[in-house]
């Protein structure tokens, strides 16, 4: 693991993940296990409940006393092979709690077991859940905002570009963590001697092959597969956007990025110096990440406002 330039404060952290190479089925069955075993988040002015209907499996966080009618559908990462909605409980519980309004953090199903278009199918039917269940729920389906982690980011953004084309009803922002955005950086295997922490691009390499069930940088992709494929961006939502500056995401980030704010789109877009990859789930009790999340849920605030 590449520590240079990591900011000071997440190397202990950092030191507590461990080296894991997902290209072994063991390693991916611990990424998928350990997770639902975290100890959940609970918050006194928030109310957790379990989602099972149909083809969706989610965790709903619902304030006592809500602020507002909106609402945010959000995916955690995990490389598309790995991960539970579990881990994300303290993100999804204080951003429910801080801004007094829903969420919904989503399963889905994972590569190379359920490849593309499995895992944006099932967000698809979480957006589909939530635009049924509004007046329930007492949410405004035009106040809808989706959001992701990494692999999380991935699939949020492909949801975004889906909306876009199909449906009536589309997001109002989304909400973009250090996403995992294009293919073709695992296909660059120059990149696998830097060992970039937490997620370097031997992984990255098995994430996109297991997803899209082929060695990834082809010249063609399935529609709405890779986000960052897409040469169209006109007309998405106003997008907040960030990722570390010693990140394996920086360059494709960045780009994805730019080439929204040149189609058009409202861009929120921060680098953050010596950011790791995903610091704020790991090390969220650090400065660093507080003081991100913090900024991530004021703009989030002022667009479903």
């Amino acid at each position: 693991m590449n520590l240079n330039g990591v900011d000071p404060e997440l190397l202990k952290p950092l030191s507590k993940l461990p080296a894991m190479d997902f290209s072994s089925p063991v390693w991916r069955f611990i990424g998928r296990v350990a997770p639902k075993l975290m100890t959940a988040t609970k918050l006194p002015d928030v109310t957790m409940t379990k989602v099972n209907e149909g083809n969706l499996k989610a965790r709903l966080y619902v304030p006592t006393n809500p602020k507002s009618q909106a609402s945010l559908l959000w995916i955690h990462g995990g490389g598309l092979i790995i991960g539970s909605a579990k881990m994300d409980d303290k993100l999804c519980s204080e951003t429910a709690s801080l801004l007094g309004i829903t969420v919904l953090s989503i399963e889905y199903r994972m590569a190379p077991e359920a490849p593309f278009p499995a895992a944006l199918d099932d967000a698809t039917v979480a957006w589909n859940w939530l635009l049924a269940n509004a007046e329930r729920l007492n949410l405004d389906p035009q106040r809808i905002a989706i959001g992701g982690e990494s692999a999380g980011g991935c699939l949020a953004a492909s949801l975004v570009q889906r909306l876009h084309d199909t449906s009536t009803v589309q997001p109002t922002a989304q909400w973009l963590f250090a996403p995992m955005l294009d293919d073709r950086t695992a296909a660059n295997t120059e990149l696998d001697a830097h060992d970039h922490p937490v997620w370097n691009n031997k992984n990255n390499r098995v994430g996109w092959s297991s997803y899209l069930a082929t060695a990834p940088g082809q010249p063609e992709v399935a529609q709405y597969s890779v986000p960052a494929r897409r040469t169209d961006l006109t007309g998405l939502p106003p997008t907040w956007i960030y990722v570390g500056d010693i990140e394996l995401f920086k360059d494709e980030v960045e780009q994805y990025a730019n080439s929204l704010k040149q189609q058009g789109v409202p861009v929120e877009f921060e680098i953050v110096k010596g950011g790791a990859h995903g610091f704020e789930s790991w090390a969220s009790d650090t400065e660093i990440a507080k003081g991100l999340v913090s900024r991530a849920r004021g703009w989030l605030a002022d667009q479903l406002s």
